[in-house]
């Protein structure tokens, strides 16, 4: 989701949201129990740094921009990038809608995987649309249950990163002895892809199914629920790993795919420690980005030794990070107040600032703010709409964001299920 800029440096619906074949990435956070009895007791630096809603907003939001194919729909997606022309978009979205078994309105999803049916979706993943919106290119079907990230290399390649697997799973409420359903008869996830532009698969990492969840790598060079990937200039690969289980890591591989080395664990500490290490991106100095989104900050990396150099919690808790030829930063917040009601102070939207200063200077808000309002009752985040409406919940407003030639931003967004476009005013 971030871009690899050009430095000279070498290195060694919505109903369905959250849900995977049995597996869960950003719960939805339960208002109608009035913040539920689950909130873990809010901890860390990023408590002390006020927070950042006040920036205009400079764009116009232009919905339905990108044209699907009749007769499909949107699905979650959080994967969208720049071509190398600039101007036309990448996204990787999990497979639109699918029919419902009871009848009635198609399934909203967040998988490519339908483990009713025990099968993949027939879908193309992998979409590529040009400057007006029309599509011109898709594939990848029945190659990944759940794409996560994606980066597009400095030779025009495509990069995605697969997050979760169709392993079988045990259905909710049976006990944990029970029976597992039958392994299906080609396992997928968690693992990263190259591909040409015209869809060639050119490198495979990782090993299908990825390693079983856990702090400690069973593979160093396989994954368990890879976020996103990157580029450095000498083809070095980076992939960023950890989705709020106990693994929070980055993996270093040659431009051949060899494993070089792994870094981090997971944690709160200034040094080494991620907790979902969620999105990637250099600036033109070469140094790396990482959103760092469960600590609520970004994390500014030496990018040989990994070895922080700076802190900044004022971009707030980035599911999307992109830095421009410009260097400028835009960053996605889609879970401040919803799936963490901790930060709720942080209005959720895209904030945009400088990566040579880390000042703020635009902001995108989220449309499902408006009439919405956060309190603390009993230690517990209570929210409230004006018409009295449910608030929303889950993963809104834009988790991927990326920024074309022209300075138009597009935000991916998992719980709307759309590609949202930003144009200047």
């Amino acid at each position: 989701m971030g871009r690899a800029i050009r430095v000279s440096l070498t290195a060694a619906g919505v109903v369905a949201l959250g849900l995977l074949s049995g597996g869960t990435f950003a719960q939805p956070f339960d208002f109608a129990q009035g913040g539920g009895g689950a909130q873990a007791p809010a901890t860390g630096e990023w408590m002390k740094a006020p927070p950042v809603n006040d920036a205009p907003n400079p764009y116009n939001t232009i919905e339905g921009w990108a044209k699907l194919p009749a007769g499909r729909e949107w699905g979650s997606t959080s994967a969208v990038e720049v071509d190398k022309d600039g101007k036309s978009i990448w996204v990787a979205e999990r497979c639109g809608t699918r029919p419902n078994p009871q009848g009635g309105a198609p399934v909203s999803t967040n998988s490519c995987w339908d483990a009713t049916a025990g099968k993949m979706s027939d879908f193309n993943p992998v979409l590529k649309f040009d400057s007006t919106g029309k599509l011109v290119t898709s594939f990848g079907a029945g190659m990944m249950v759940f794409p996560h990230g994606i980066h597009v290399d400095r030779d025009g390649n495509i990069w995605v990163t697969d997050g979760n697997d169709n392993l079988p799973r045990r259905r909710p409420g049976q006990p944990a002895d029970a029976p597992l359903p039958p392994k299906p008869e080609k396992v997928v996830g968690h693992q990263v892809f190259k591909f040409s532009p015209e869809g060639k698969l050119l490198l495979t990492l990782g090993k299908p199914g990825g390693n079983p969840a856990g702090a400690d790598a069973e593979d160093p060079a396989s994954f368990y629920q890879p976020n996103d990937v990157i580029t450095y200039p000498n083809g070095d690969i980076l992939v960023a790993e950890g989705h709020g289980g106990a693994n929070s890591r980055l993996i270093l591989f040659d431009k051949s795919g060899k494993f070089i080395r792994q870094f981090g664990k997971k944690g709160t500490g200034l040094q080494g420690e991620f907790d979902q290490p969620h999105s990637l991106a250099f600036d033109s100095r070469g140094r790396l980005f990482v959103a760092d989104r469960s600590n609520n900050r970004i994390q500014i990396l030496d990018p040989k030794t990994f070895a922080t150099t700076d802190t900044w919690y004022q971009f707030s808790r980035l599911s999307g990070i992109y830095i421009d030829k410009n260097d400028m930063i835009y960053g996605a917040d889609s879970e401040s107040g919803s799936v963490n009601p901790a930060h709720y102070q942080w209005k959720r939207g895209i904030r945009i600032g400088s990566a040579k200063d880390g000042k703020v200077i635009a902001f995108i808000p989220d449309p499902s703010h408006n009439g919405l309002t956060y309190e603390m009752v009993d230690g517990k985040v209570t929210a409230k709409m004006a018409d009295g409406s449910r608030p929303p919940g889950g993963t809104l407003a834009a988790e991927g964001v990326v920024v074309d030639k022209d300075g138009i931003i597009y935000g991916a967004e998992v719980g709307p299920h759309k590609l949202q476009r930003y144009v200047k005013k």
